[in-house]
């Protein structure tokens, strides 16, 4: 009997170990891991460089209370605020993604006192608070897949934009569960609408942050610049660090209503001393391109399979973050092929409801496993 509550079926209990790519289990077979844990080690597991800084660190100081914020928070929040590209901006350090969305959003709302948000209503934002619930009372939702957004602009004077604080964007557009981008034009008219009546444009980089998309950040794919970003998972390449950024005219305004945040892991000195170091480590090999290269090749090699087989409805993808789509068809389903993966070695994630097959490696995969990681699909789709 297990003693673990799980979110998710349990499938397997035995690994012991990780390296870059691979996991490792008590037989010692070996596993690739296509998933990044959960879509965090953008650098693989057990990085020498992020490990010895955190050994480093573990041996100094690892938390302090929130009114005694080290140099540490100071040189992190520059870096990461130097990314996003909020020049004098200010910036805060959280433990979760979810909690740095929902930091964002009470953030907006507090600083324009308007009732609602907008946001995709695939969008996936949050495990709890009003990011989570995306209630009618206060959200305001755009199917972007409707034919009305993608013919026209009409739906756009639908909508109440001077009730809006903030359009909170997700550039996965769907939780990056469903793979799937929402086109340019609607992205960018929804930003502009919303920043012309004095609303806010948020961003929610949980799992399109830190080179996923094959830049920096997925809003760089929208030619937008954010008031407030929202940064988790790939900051702490697996170490539980999250991050808010905002516009300095954003943060003056915050701290004048007299907002107050305090949680026990915030700005915490080891938690900063990773962020640093991701960073650093990201920059120093320019693995974001090598991971935009390897994922077009990823994603040709995808595309292929697709034209190959008839059970396959579409691959489509941006950077590291790849999907296949199966047609609806009763031989073969997502979740039977990802125990066939499995046991071939190969970890991936699946939704069913969508029909797909996901693929998030870290940046530091070898062409090699991606190449086995084909061959075995191109083998069980043609069993199929």
């Amino acid at each position: 009997m297990s003693h673990i509550l799980a979110s998710h079926d349990i499938v397997k209990t035995d690994f012991v170990r990780g390296e870059n790519c691979y996991l490792y289990d008590a037989r010692g077979r070996r596993y690739v891991d296509f998933e990044s844990g959960i879509w965090c080690t953008v650098l693989g597991h057990r990085h020498p460089r992020i490990d010895r800084v955190m050994k480093m660190q573990i041996d100094k100081l690892v938390h302090l209370g929130t009114r005694y914020p080290s140099h540490l928070a100071e040189e992190a929040a520059a870096d990461v605020l130097d990314l996003v590209g909020i020049i004098e901006g200010k910036c805060t350090f959280l433990s979760s993604g979810s909690e740095a969305v929902e930091f964002g959003v009470q953030a907006a709302r507090r600083i324009t006192g308007r009732p609602l948000l907008l946001t995709f209503a695939s969008s996936y934002l949050g495990a709890y608070g009003s990011a989570g619930r995306k209630t009618d009372d206060e959200w305001w939702l755009v199917d972007w897949n409707a034919p009305e957004v993608t013919d026209s602009d009409a739906w756009l004077d639908r909508i109440p934009f001077h009730h809006i604080g903030a359009f909170v964007l997700e550039p996965g557009g769907s939780g990056s569960a469903f793979v799937r981008f929402p086109s340019r034009q609607i992205v960018q008219a929804l930003a502009r609408r919303v920043q012309e009546v004095g609303g806010l444009l948020m961003v929610n980089e949980v799992t399109t942050g830190m080179g996923r998309t094959g830049e920096w950040f997925g809003f760089q794919h929208y030619d937008v610049q954010p008031d407030i970003v929202a940064i988790g998972k790939g900051l702490g390449n697996g170490y539980p660090v999250s991050a808010v950024t905002l516009k300095r005219r954003v943060a003056d305004e915050l701290e004048a209503t007299g907002f107050h945040y305090a949680q026990s892991h915030q700005n915490d000195p080891l938690g900063c001393a990773v962020a640093r170091e991701v960073i650093a480590a990201l920059r120093e090999r320019a693995w974001i391109e090598q991971g935009k290269k390897l994922g077009a090749f990823f994603l040709d090699g995808l595309k292929l399979l697709a034209e190959k087989h008839a059970l396959v409805q579409e691959a489509r993808g941006r950077g590291m973050l790849l999907g296949m789509v199966l047609h609806p068809q009763d031989r073969l389903t997502v979740r039977s092929l990802y125990h066939q993966l499995l046991e071939e070695g190969f970890l991936v994630g699946y939704y069913s409801a969508g029909r797909v097959l996901r693929f998030d490696p870290a940046l530091t995969i070898e062409k090699e496993d991606i190449d086995a990681l084909l061959e075995s699909l191109d083998k069980l789709l043609g069993e199929a």
